[in-house]
């Protein structure tokens, strides 16, 4: 039996009204709902529901096209179906479940809920992939185009531990830096150290020691490094 919004509505909101936290916490997921989307392209749907008013609740949508709803759409039973679930189950999200669109198109769905800091359910981010898509089409969304393999494709370190991650990103910048022409010999450490802090490398824990011995340098001269490097950057 299909769940009746008002009644549902009544249950989640009458006793609670939404703080300006809970609607800060809620805008925090705009960014999640755009990620998810980029990420598997235009055959995923991605909403972000309010519960503070569940006639309304969409207040992020991502490829809305795929169920033709909008920022301000109602809830759907099924999702309603879903918090209950996940409530019933203490969860935070559903099991996977199928779905069908009006034009029949069969939909694989999650729903997770966004809890606040009292546990309360204050929101929905339900992903709806339309698995009824041309295997072409959605295999198409998935795979880079040969502008993209020139332009953005990335290497990425999948390390298991710390010390791997740092001991590879070292190694693949001092190969970068050794094949650049145009640094000196006697800039090069330098240039490693700096290209290294780009990447963030010493924001982890004794990268700095770890640094200095595959550089066969002190930890002073990397210091060194970085506080010139910090001092350019205050100055721009």
């Amino acid at each position: 039996m299909l769940l009746e919004l008002d009644s549902i509505e009544n249950e989640l909101t009458n006793s609670y009204t939404f703080t300006d936290e809970d609607h800060r916490l809620l805008r925090s997921y705009d960014g999640v709902i755009e990620g998810i989307a980029a990420l598997f392209g235009k055959q995923c749907e991605v909403i972000l529901h309010s519960l503070e008013s569940v006639d309304r609740s969409v207040i992020k949508i991502e490829n809305g096209f795929n169920t033709g709803r909008v920022e301000g759409s109602p809830i759907t039973n099924l999702a309603l179906k879903m918090l209950q679930d996940i409530s019933a189950q203490n969860k935070q999200c559903s099991k996977a479940y199928f779905t069908q669109t009006k034009d029949g198109h069969m939909m694989r769905s999650m729903t997770i809920a966004i809890k606040n800091r009292s546990e309360r359910t204050i929101g929905l981010i339900c992903i709806n992939i339309n698995i009824g898509a041309s295997f072409i089409d959605f295999v198409q969304e998935l795979l880079p185009t040969p502008e993209a393999r020139e332009t953005e494709l990335s290497s990425e370190n999948f390390a298991t531990t710390v010390e791997e991650l740092v001991d590879r990103s070292v190694e693949e910048t001092i190969t970068d830096i050794n094949n650049r022409t145009d640094i000196a010999n006697n800039a090069k450490n330098k240039h490693i150290v700096i290209s290294l802090h780009q990447q963030g490398i010493f924001d982890i824990k004794d990268a700095i020691n770890m640094v200095a011995d595959k550089l066969n340098i002190s930890k002073h001269t990397v210091y060194l490094y970085i506080r010139q490097i910090k001092s350019d950057e205050a100055e721009l």
